[in-house]
């Protein structure tokens, strides 16, 4: 059977788990489905759920932020309100030089649409996308 048979959940290195709970729940809002360990720290992963199922781990690990490739995106209705709702609950987004951002940190998407990057505390980036 071939692996598009099945769901794919994108898995994320973080330095600190408590740091980041505080991050992708208290700021991103995600909901935790299950809290397990992590190599030998108790308690040292996440999944949380996103889109009605599991779509995010999170764990502890030595290898965090070691990559400045976008991790994951949400698939969003509108980038605007999404984009105002997580800079109120403090999360900064990312503007790159070779791009043009308007003033929430939004920019075109090649092929169309509209793209917005931000990072969690590790670096890890994660990206916001619109069709619209």
């Amino acid at each position: 059977m071939p692996l598009s048979a099945f769901h794919l959940r994108a898995s994320v290195a973080v330095s600190d788990i408590q740091r980041a709970v505080a991050f992708y729940e208290g700021k991103l809002g995600l909901e935790v489905l299950q809290s397990g360990p992590s190599a030998r720290i108790p308690g040292g992963s996440r999944v949380y759920g996103s889109g009605g199922g599991p779509a995010l781990n999170v764990y502890q690990s030595v290898t965090a932020g070691t990559t400045a490739a976008t991790l994951a995106t949400w698939y969003v209705d509108d980038i605007d309100q999404i984009v105002d709702e997580l800079t109120s609950a403090g999360v900064e987004f990312t503007r790159y030089a070779e791009f043009e951002h308007d003033a929430k940190g939004i920019t075109a998407r090649a092929g169309g649409g509209r793209i917005a990057w931000f990072q969690d505390p590790d670096g890890n980036t994660f990206a916001i996308e619109a069709d619209v």
